[in-house]
């Protein structure tokens, strides 16, 4: 895409990986092991849409306020390689960004798949056609995640466990971008219904993939509930300048839809 709670196992696996090599001082104050965290992903572990960008990441729109940067700031993450990247496909991720990934590396966090059904021409086509195109080119979006996408999922997933197996690897779901009810927006009630199931389609098989690679999926549906474009206080970018930013969570998204959900596994492995 232009466009990502971990399950108590995932936090019981970060506490195991990070206990301390020796048993601290009576009356000492424990210690954590120091951990290494690597952010892989498309837009939506990127940032884009929450408007500011680290320079340097380029076409890339890695931000500062991204559920990434948030996460790795709040509990104190040692080593923090966040290599996200807007308009990433599995290909990118499994070729390029899992060289951020070592032996060494102990958590793992990536949102993929998006682009790879094709998130921006389907919205595109919605926003600008009729329901009916909107709505075959969400059925067709659809097929292509049940028939074509779990196989890439499977290749990038492998691809990541074989470059850091040592690691806790999450799986970060994307969220429905609307609210159905009446609201100033080009797209129709349906149309906007219809994006939602497509949405559900694309975790489905993600959650699928992510379960049979032995990764814990982190499902934020139910996070953004209420919050979406039409919502009362949206936490994702209607129709927006730059074009780019349309369709994404914003900084509130970050913070308090994707967040809580990353952080909270995380604190729980600091002792």
């Amino acid at each position: 895409m232009r466009r990502s709670a971990l399950s108590s196992c995932l936090s019981v696996a970060f506490a195991t990986a990070l206990l301390p090599l020796s048993a601290p001082l009576a009356g000492a104050e424990p210690q954590a092991e120091p951990f290494e965290y690597v952010a892989l992903g498309d837009s939506y572990a990127s940032g884009l849409g929450t408007g500011e960008y680290l320079p340097e990441s380029g076409d890339c729109r890695r931000s500062e306020l991204a559920y990434p940067s948030l996460a790795a700031s709040e509990v104190g993450a040692d080593s923090f390689s966040f290599v996200a990247c807007a308009g990433a496909k599995t290909e990118g991720v499994r070729t390029e960004q899992v060289t951020a990934l070592s032996e060494g590396t102990d958590v793992v966090t990536v949102s993929v798949g998006g682009n790879d059904v094709g998130f921006g021409p389907v919205v595109t086509t919605c926003v600008t056609e009729s329901e009916q195109s909107c709505d075959q080119a969400v059925s067709e979006a659809e097929v292509y995640a049940t028939e074509q996408l779990p196989g890439l999922l499977d290749d990038t997933y492998d691809a990541i466990a074989a470059a850091a197996p040592s690691a806790r690897v999450a799986v970060v779901g994307y969220p429905r971008l609307f609210e159905t009810d009446p609201c100033l927006s080009p797209l129709t009630r349906f149309e906007r219904q219809r994006l939602n199931e497509g949405a559900d389609t694309l975790n489905r098989v993600v959650a699928q993939r992510a379960r049979q690679a032995g990764f814990s999926f982190v499902d934020v549906t139910e996070e953004f509930a209420g919050h979406g474009v039409c919502g009362a206080q949206p936490w994702i970018n209607g129709l927006s300048y730059p074009a780019e930013e349309s369709y994404h969570p914003n900084a509130a998204g970050h913070e308090q839809g994707f967040l809580p959900s990353v952080s909270g596994a995380l604190s729980g492995a600091v002792v």
